[in-house]
C-alpha cells in the first residue's frame, strides 16, 4: 500500500510506518507522541515536508482527520483521441477539473458532472480510477481534509470549453504533452501526484 500523503497547498505530511526511512524530510513525528493539527501546522511552518511515523499509519491518520471535517470530491484526466488533457488555469497555477461530492450521485458521476461544470465539456466518460489524494485546508476558520477521487477519462477534444469563472477558472484548454509537461511545473503537488500515479498505469 502506498504511503498517505496529506497536501497543505504545496507542503506536506507523509504517514509511514515506524522505522521507515525519513531521508528526504525536514523532520520526523512520533504519532505515539500525539499528532494534531496544531502541531502539524507549526511543523509546516518551517519544513516543507514532514514524516509521520507510526506502527499503524492508517490509524494515525485516522486520528489526526479527526480534527477535520471530512469531505469528498472527484475529478479527472480528461484525454481525446489525440492524446491531449484538458486542464484549467486557475489563480495563476494550471489544475484539473474536481469538485464536491452531491448526495445521491455516485463517485463517478460526480468526476464528470465536475468536470462540465468546470470547463463545460460534457458527455465524458470514465476510463479507469487514477488514485485518491488528501488535501487540508481552511475555509472561513473551519478546516477540512477533501480526499478527492480522480478518474482516467475520455473527452471529444473538439468540444468547446466554457471556463467556470465564478469558480476563478479563467481558462479552460486543451493541452499537448509538451504543454502538460510545461504546465506541470506550476502546478500543484496534488496534480503531480495524480500524473505520476497515471504515468504507473501507462
Amino acid at each position: 500500500m502506498s504511503p498517505i500523503v496529506v497536501y497543505f497547498l504545496d507542503k506536506s505530511i507523509t504517514f509511514l510506518p515506524s522505522g521507515a526511512d525519513i531521508s528526504g524530510f525536514g523532520t520526523a513525528i512520533d504519532a505515539a507522541e500525539g499528532i494534531s493539527r496544531a502541531k502539524v501546522i507549526k511543523i509546516l511552518d518551517s519544513h516543507n515536508r514532514a514524516a509521520v511515523l507510526s506502527d499503524d499509519p492508517e490509524q494515525a491518520f485516522k486520528e489526526f482527520g479527526r480534527d477535520f471535517t471530512y469531505v469528498t470530491a472527484a475529478g479527472g484526466v480528461v484525454r481525446d483521441g489525440k492524446g491531449n488533457t484538458l486542464m484549467i488555469y486557475r489563480r495563476g497555477r494550471w489544475d484539473l477539473p474536481k469538485g464536491h461530492w452531491e448526495k445521491g450521485e455516485t463517485i463517478e458521476e460526480c468526476a464528470m458532472r465536475e468536470v462540465e461544470e468546470e470547463t463545460g465539456v460534457g458527455g465524458t466518460k470514465i476510463v479507469a480510477p487514477i488514485c485518491n489524494t488528501f488535501h487540508a485546508y481552511n475555509v472561513y476558520g473551519k478546516w477540512e481534509l477533501k480526499c478527492t477521487h480522480w478518474f482516467l477519462m475520455s473527452g471529444n477534444g473538439d468540444s468547446m470549453t466554457v471556463p467556470q469563472q465564478e469558480e476563478g477558472i479563467s481558462s479552460a484548454d486543451w493541452l499537448d504533452k509538451e504543454r502538460v509537461s510545461e504546465a506541470l511545473k506550476t502546478s500543484y503537488p496534488t496534480i503531480l501526484t495524480v500524473f505520476a500515479a497515471l504515468g504507473k498505469m501507462e
